[in-house]
């Protein structure tokens, strides 16, 4: 039995690695030949870029310019704003592609967005929700910039509205990112929709006070407040039996906002408790009555030894 090897004379490796080396320098200069042939197309796609910044500048100066001769919600000016923006730059983006990849067209983006449109809808849901939250609340015309509001635990001032999350600014100071959705899908009650809603306290009065003259004495108390708008009526409601004494519930109107509430209620419960001892009303106190059941002897009684010294 013979064996065969196979031996490689040194010029056919030689001509092998010559032929390597010049392929792939033939490669990369044809890499660099077209990029230098892409250039010009290059420098033309940056160029219309810029052009699409300037124009989306300008056009927004002018939305904002047309927007602000009207009486038109600041969140609805934002939106008109951000689409303005947000459609210039889709037409400056497809061109400059255009531009600088000769072979791309817009059939090409449409069917591109065609085929990942789902795998792209669940992969952004949430923010394609928020989004199209963040478009229908700038549309709808409650909650505003401005207003107070209360939605699932969270209060406070409406100071931003985006197109995916909106600034509530605490009463305390401390602002909270709330996602649109979140304020779309859930009631939303806004304390300053009108500049006047209703307060009330309750107000008690002992059990032999004249239900009548108390209710006088209150009703003209709440009516020396300056912060109450008498002209919207004045509610003293014999409400419930208390404990220690009979409550009036008393309502009146005043300012919506939190800072108003508090001023007027202060104002009120100052002068129903001025009004009621100047006329001699009681405000009792919580009265507690212990019964025992035995005979709970009290001081030195007959028959016990005297504790004296």
């Amino acid at each position: 039995m013979t064996s065969s090897t196979t031996t490689t004379a040194p010029g056919e490796a030689f001509d092998r690695t010559v032929n390597t080396v010049g392929t792939l320098q033939d490669t990369l200069v044809g890499m660099a030949e077209g990029f230098i042939a892409t250039l010009p197309n290059l420098a033309i796609g940056v160029v219309v870029l810029i052009i699409t910044w300037l124009v989306a500048k300008f056009a927004v100066r002018i939305a904002d310019r047309i927007t602000g001769k009207t009486d038109i919600r600041p969140s609805l000016k934002n939106l008109i704003d951000t689409l303005v923006k947000l459609g210039i730059w889709l037409v400056g983006l497809m061109a400059a592609l255009v531009v600088m990849m000769p072979g791309f067209t817009p059939a090409s983006v449409i069917a591109g967005l065609g085929i990942g449109a789902v795998a792209i809808g669940f992969a952004f849901q949430d923010i394609f929700e928020n989004f199209l939250a963040g478009v229908l609340i700038m549309l709808r015309e409650k909650m505003r910039i401005g207003d107070v509001i209360e939605c699932e635990g969270i209060s406070g001032k409406v100071e931003h509205i985006t197109l995916r999350e909106t600034y509530v600014r605490k009463l305390s100071g401390e602002v909270t990112l709330v996602p649109n959705s979140m304020l779309f899908k859930n009631p939303v009650q806004i304390l300053t929709d009108e500049t006047q809603r209703r307060h009330e306290i309750m107000a008690g009065v002992s059990y032999d006070t004249d239900l009548d003259h108390a209710a006088k004495v209150i009703r003209s108390s709440v009516e020396s407040c300056e912060a109450v708008d008498t002209d919207k009526g004045i509610d003293i409601f014999a409400n419930e039996f208390g404990d220690s004494s009979v409550n009036f519930k008393v309502r009146w109107w005043s300012g919506s906002k939190p800072r108003d509430m508090w001023e007027s209620t202060d104002q009120v419960v100052r002068a129903i408790k001025r009004g009621l001892d100047d006329a001699g009303i009681e405000i009792p106190f919580p009265y507690i009555t212990h019964t025992f059941k035995e005979r709970v002897p009290m001081g030195n009684e007959p028959g016990e030894p005297s504790t004296g010294s």
